[in-house]
């Protein structure tokens, strides 16, 4: 299910997955493919972990980054989940052959 909420958002980010929804920012990006299959890996990745562990993993992947780079904005760009659904977000087939637990060979990327 696609939600949205104009002021849920900061900065530049236009969407995000909440197991079982994907939010957006406007209407508009409910059309928008990339970021949708974006956000379906992440359900998928939520769905693996059993939800919350992702959330877990995410936050301490992030901080963990945060204080490597520096920059909360490059340790965001870096976290495996976000790595496998940018690099695979034009993919439409990708959920479809991902194998499970496939942000793993993005780890140590």
């Amino acid at each position: 299910m696609i939600l949205v909420f104009k002021h849920f958002f900061y900065k530049n980010y236009v969407g995000l997955s909440l197991w079982p929804f994907i939010i957006v920012k406007e209407d508009s990006l409910k059309a928008d493919e990339v970021l949708i299959n974006h956000e379906r890996i992440h359900l998928k990745q939520q769905r693996e972990l059993l939800i919350l562990p992702f959330y877990i993993i995410y936050l301490m992947e992030w901080l963990i980054r945060t204080v490597l780079y520096l920059n909360s904005y490059r340790a965001y760009q870096n976290i495996s989940f976000e790595r496998e659904a940018y690099a695979n977000e034009k993919d439409m087939q990708y959920l479809s052959k991902r194998r499970t637990f496939g942000f793993l060979q993005y780890l140590t990327r």
